[in-house]
């Protein structure tokens, strides 16, 4: 087996992502689950106040954001 051989190996056993690319995924998906536990604390009627309609989809779409740039960042 030659070295160009071995290398090819080495590279498909290897994780498609870096160390901060699945810390920045983990935060990512802890911002999103904030989100959601924050629209679900509106006490409003179908949940139409200000938790429910502004400030939870805005740390859930935050959340997004990260989830996405963290599958962008190279290595």
């Amino acid at each position: 087996m030659s070295i160009k051989e071995k290398s090819v190996l080495n590279n498909k056993e290897a994780f498609p992502f870096g160390k901060t690319n699945y810390t920045l995924m983990l935060a990512g998906i802890a911002t999103i689950l904030i989100g959601f536990f924050v629209m679900s604390l509106d006490k409003s009627e179908f949940g139409f106040g200000f938790l429910g309609i502004t400030l939870g989809p805005i740390i859930v779409l935050s959340g997004f954001a990260i989830e996405f740039f963290a599958i962008l960042k190279r290595k």
